[in-house]
């Protein structure tokens, strides 16, 4: 069951890589971390590959959605129209609802 629907506003996690010997395969980038978008889709459930990078299972599988941020919303001095955006692939536990 997914977390967030469709068109609902989400905003990304800002972690920071713990400071271990280890550091985590981060597949959320870092110009979208403590932004704010859309869910333009929900895209299924998959095992994790923060975890299968390192050899392990992935699981539990971790849904994945699609969100879209407009591109002034992440670089204030974006000169393009206004209507302009990225979409990013996400994974739920990256993922709050949006104050």
């Amino acid at each position: 069951m997914s977390r967030f629907a469709v068109s609902e506003r989400v905003q990304v996690a800002f972690h920071d890589p713990p400071d271990t010997p280890r550091k985590p395969h981060l597949r959320t980038p870092w110009y979208v971390r403590g932004k704010s978008g859309e869910i333009e889709r929900i895209c299924g459930e998959f095992r994790n590959p923060e975890g299968l990078a390192y050899g392990e299972d992935g699981l539990p599988k971790q849904t994945l959605y699609r969100v879209r941020f407009s591109q002034s919303h992440l670089w204030p001095d974006y000169a393009g129209p206004v209507q302009d955006c990225v979409e990013v692939e996400i994974y739920e536990h990256w993922l709050e609802r949006a104050s």
